[in-house]
């Protein structure tokens, strides 16, 4: 049984291929998959945007476009969707707690806090941000 070939060995000719078997295949005017799009990128970039655009049928702008948000979405880093809070079980002494949005940051720097208080205020800091 044959391994279905990955997007990095697929030459200009399979790319062209698949784009047709999807044109012939689709009804109405649905937009091209994710999939196709990758494809097209990976193809434009080892083959160039042009000859690959004029040999998917696309448009040279778009697929431009696409490479450059595939760029651009490797070379970010995905914010943290959560952070352990690790407190002693005894009163702590004091505490520096930073929060940063989009627009603006926030510092607060608690003296006396206890594990039971960073919790309560961690709650409340969530629902609001929620």
């Amino acid at each position: 049984m044959r391994r279905p070939r990955s997007v990095d060995t697929l030459n200009l000719d399979e790319a062209r291929s698949r784009f047709e078997n999807w044109r012939q295949s689709r009804r109405g005017k649905q937009p091209i998959p994710d999939e196709l799009w990758s494809v097209a990128v990976e193809v434009a970039r080892r083959d160039g945007v042009n000859p690959t655009a004029v040999a998917l049928h696309l448009d040279g702008g778009k697929l431009k476009r696409r490479m450059a948000a595939a760029d651009s979405m490797t070379g970010k880093a995905v914010p943290p969707t959560f952070v352990e809070l690790a407190a002693p079980s005894v009163g702590l002494r004091e505490c520096t707690i930073e929060l940063e949005g989009r627009n603006t940051k926030l510092r607060i720097h608690w003296k006396g806090a206890t594990a039971a208080d960073v919790a309560a205020l961690s709650r409340e800091l969530w629902d609001v941000a929620s």
